[in-house]
């Protein structure tokens, strides 16, 4: 990945977000530099996923201020989409079990810009493009940490043969490929071993290193992350997920 890239910043104070059924979460505050990781806290239900939607421009705050990568929310909510990415969360960025991990990572190579700056200028266009998207798609797998060599049948594994982990680790590379200055993961600690939580936070401490800035919503998060509470829940855990899909769909994938 490219280490001279710049993350983006976060400030928030006082934020909230309110739906029809009481409030997701509110009061807020976030001071964060380019490149750090950020630990989102709380109980079930009390809007860890809401705040992952609401920085990354896909839920509008209802109440306080924030910028991303120095973009006011709500106002500029579309530019902020466009400059972050989600990974795994639950009902709004989900992986699709019958597909391989190369289908996947082919796809989402073609959603995105254009290919450009192959290193391999001088050959034909369609082999450039080819090497470029291999490139995209090795760097993507590096900087998740996801070996194809350790998957039961490499890059031709399914989804549903993955195991936890690895899934994770997959959904992270899907979001990174296109380079996002704020990358938001959800439920980094939804049913791994101990041992497995660690190398996940791992992973995005990497990924932060590398000059992302990674907010993740997960428990046992190391020493220098910084940590956020959400504050406790109105409404119940399910709502909030149902509430984190609609606003998803109002606002779309971009």
């Amino acid at each position: 990945m490219d280490t001279t890239r710049q993350g983006a910043a976060v400030n928030a104070r006082g934020i909230g977000v309110e739906g029809p059924r009481g409030w997701a979460f509110r009061g807020v505050d976030i001071t964060a530099e380019p490149g750090a990781l950020i630990a989102i806290q709380g109980p079930s239900g009390s809007g860890r996923t809401c705040l992952l939607l609401a920085l990354t421009g896909r839920m509008r705050i209802t109440e306080g201020h924030a910028t991303v990568a120095g973009l006011p929310l709500p106002k500029r909510m579309g530019t902020v989409r466009g400059r972050t990415a989600l990974a795994h969360v639950p009902g709004v960025a989900d992986l699709e079990p019958a597909l391989t991990v190369a289908e996947h990572l082919h796809e989402q190579a073609l959603l995105g810009p254009r290919l450009q700056g192959s290193p391999a200028g001088a050959l034909p266009w369609g082999r450039r493009h080819k090497e470029a998207t291999r490139a995209r798609i090795d760097a993507a797998l590096a900087a998740a940490r996801l070996d194809p060599d350790t998957l039961p049948k490499g890059l031709g594994t399914c989804v549903r043969d993955l195991e936890r982990l690895e899934a994770l680790r997959l959904s992270i590379a899907l979001a990174v490929m296109h380079r996002p200055r704020l990358l938001a993961v959800d439920d980094v600690d939804l049913k791994l071993s101990p041992e497995e939580r660690a190398l996940a936070w791992q992973s995005l401490r990497d990924v932060a290193l590398e000059g992302t800035t990674v907010v993740a919503a997960g428990s046992d998060a190391p020493a220098d992350a910084l940590i956020v509470s959400t504050a406790p829940a109105t409404t119940t855990p399910d709502t909030h997920k149902e509430e984190a899909a609609h606003a998803f769909a109002e606002t779309g994938r971009a």
